[in-house]
């Protein structure tokens, strides 16, 4: 046990770009939905972990192995082959989704960079007093930021909120456990590595649809989730 770090001025803003940076991701990516269908959007904003990786070199000056690099170039051709089981050129046909699947991705890249970024600022502390505050400071700016916003824009927002605490409580809770890990696992190694593992999130619901609901996939399918999985292995 231990004193807190005490954050400094270039924490903070780390930490506010970041929160900044993820919310901004987060509504490109539902606006890239409205725009040709959910598979273009989704699909590129995947290129996140790319990104990621470019951004971490860029501001840290994080660097990763070819074996690594190579890897997260082999998960985001898996990660496009099972967003869209279809043909390629309906993705690269999809502008608008497109640009805006891309501005998500870089949204979601910068956030995870600036929060690794916030997290070393910080004085002393292990990894995860370290993520602890990190998420802490940046999840109440992110709050201030988007209470600020429904109270201007959408004031009856936060009567409904309330209304539906039995059910939100739960999806707040496991978020913030996921949020939790995300930190602790940014904080520790390169965030371009974090986010291209965390891919491996697709396998899930790949993975229900045959055991639970019986449903079939397409050869493409299989070789989607297979690209994955060898991304993250070479990883």
């Amino acid at each position: 046990r231990g004193a807190l770090p005490e954050p400094s001025l270039e924490f903070v803003a780390f930490c506010l770009v970041g929160g900044g940076a993820q919310i901004l991701g987060t509504a490109f990516l539902v606006a890239s939905f409205t725009h040709d269908n959910f598979a273009v959007g989704t699909a590129f904003s995947k290129t996140e972990a790319v990104q990621t990786a470019l951004f971490g070199l860029l501001i840290l000056g994080d660097t990763l192995t070819g074996t690594a690099f190579a890897g997260i170039l082999v998960s985001f051709v898996g990660v496009i082959t099972l967003s869209n089981p279809g043909r390629l050129s309906h993705l690269l046909k999809g502008n608008r989704a497109l640009l805006l699947g891309v501005a998500s991705g870089a949204g979601f890249a910068v956030a995870a960079v600036c929060y690794r970024a916030a997290a070393l600022s910080l004085p002393e502390g292990d990894f995860m007093t370290r993520s602890g505050v990190t998420l802490t400071v940046t999840v109440t700016l992110q709050t201030v930021m988007m209470g600020a916003y429904l109270l201007i824009r959408e004031p009856g927002e936060f009567g409904r909120v309330l209304k539906s605490w039995r059910t939100s409580i739960w999806v707040g809770l496991l978020g913030g456990l996921a949020s939790a890990c995300w930190f602790s696992a940014m904080t520790l190694v390169n965030a371009g590595l974090v986010r291209a593992l965390g891919q491996v999130e697709l396998h899930f619901p790949f993975a229900a649809s045959i055991w639970f609901f019986g449903e079939r996939v397409s050869s493409k399918e299989v070789l989607g989730a297979v690209l994955v999985i060898t991304g993250l292995w070479l990883l």
